[in-house]
């Protein structure tokens, strides 16, 4: 191992959360010198811990697969003033490791079958259809609300079970839950409520199963030497829920954006329907939507690249940054829609890889192709202010793009 300090003992500077004026869609600028001169570097947390950021692509697919560096406090619990260190809630997945995340992701991977997401694109180019034809009822729209939140959200209630009449409540409790400007209270406050409401639907399906997720979920665990409880089942639900709709209704709308902002960047989406796949992942790799990362915490003292991690200390893998990797992405700061780049890691690496990822790729294709054949003029209603933007959220997206056409 090198002889590198302990965080401790290392003076960090801060988290870099910025994003250029010239294009908010580039992550911090720091990242391209920290990828050359440091690429395992320190940082102060907005939580206030330091830990070990970590720029390079491949140091940090080696992060994501390394089972000596835990998820616990995983995804960007990092940016949360009042985060210390706590134990995951039972059913919360992403902060699990091991066996104890293994069990459930055993009895969720079967809903997520690539078979089984593309029976679900008729039904997604349905939501998209409708959604058209209400917008051009009309001569203008917000497109998040109107367009890129629905989608998603209808396919992930649909599949779960859940009545979408009581979509806005979710919506508002997942904003609070998604951001970092709430306090530790409202925050409590809007997980609990989720979780309250999804319990009294899982006590339910307990009595009255249905034909949806929530259903199979409890007839598959009741199945296993260790049952499901309501509690690890709405703990689940409610990361399904949320993670379900929030990144890919930001990648609907940013993708559009992008796509407006250039019209030889729109002719060759348009030219090439049969390479909608490919201009996808290009889109999920040049916006990296988890703008600030993953955390992991080590167990024991690991190496990388080259540092010295020891047992107890974080790292945070800067997705954002992975994905700008000139030594992987040529040109990574351009969009290159014929770019094969299939291997990005916005949907994360690993044992943790996004379960859904199959389901949001089909979400994105039909959306965008749907709505670029149907709306050939549709364009910003004007410039978009940077307070539009989602710049201190788990998920980088738009609060609103009113557009016209």
């Amino acid at each position: 191992m090198t002889n590198t300090p302990p965080l401790s003992g290392i003076d960090a500077p801060g988290f870099p959360v910025s994003r250029p004026d010239s294009c908010p869609f580039d992550p911090d600028e720091s990242y391209a010198r920290l990828r050359a001169e440091a690429p395992v570097a320190p940082v102060r947390c907005p939580a206030g811990m330091d830990a070990w950021l970590v720029s390079r692509y491949e140091d940090i697919r080696g992060v994501l697969t390394d089972p000596r560096l835990s998820s616990r406090g995983a995804g960007s619990m990092h940016m949360l003033p009042a985060y210390d260190g706590r134990d995951p809630l039972p059913g919360s997945m992403i902060q699990l490791d091991g066996e104890e995340h293994a069990r459930l992701r055993r009895l969720l991977i079967g809903e997520f079958t690539g078979r089984r997401m593309e029976a679900l694109r008729p039904y997604i180019q349905q939501i998209a259809d409708e959604h058209i034809d209400a917008m051009l009822a009309g001569s203008s729209a917000d497109l998040v609300r109107d367009f890129a939140l629905p989608i998603p959200s209808l396919v992930i209630f649909e599949m779960l079970g859940v009545p979408y009449e009581d979509h806005e409540v979710f919506q508002r409790d997942s904003e609070v839950l998604m951001g970092f400007d709430a306090d530790e209270a409202a925050r409590d406050a809007a997980s609990g409520r989720l979780e309250g409401y999804l319990a009294e639907l899982i006590g339910q399906r307990l009595t009255e199963p249905r034909n949806d997720l929530l259903s199979r979920l409890i007839a598959r665990g009741s199945r296993t030497e260790r049952l499901l409880t309501v509690r690890e089942l709405a703990t689940l639900a409610v990361l399904l829920l949320v993670a379900g709709h929030e990144t890919t209704a930001s990648m609907i709308a940013l993708s559009t954006l992008v796509l407006l902002e250039d019209p030889g960047r729109m002719a060759a989406f348009r030219a090439a329907p049969d390479a909608v796949g490919t201009a996808v992942d290009e889109l999920l790799r040049y916006l990296s939507v988890i703008q600030f990362g993953l955390l992991r915490h080590a167990t024991e003292d690991v190496t990388v690249g080259g540092t010295t991690v020891r047992a107890g200390e974080w790292l945070v893998a800067a997705v954002p940054s992975g994905n700008r990797d000139e030594s992987v992405f040529p040109a990574p700061d351009a969009v290159d829609l014929g770019r094969q780049a299939r291997t990005h890691l916005s949907f994360g690496f690993g044992a943790h890889q996004c379960i859904g990822r199959q389901l949001a790729r089909i979400e994105l294709e039909v959306a965008l192709t749907t709505l670029l054949r149907r709306v050939p003029g549709l364009r910003p209603a004007g410039p978009l202010p940077r307070s539009e933007f989602k710049l201190n959220d788990i998920v980088f997206g738009l609060r609103s793009m009113p557009v016209v056409w």
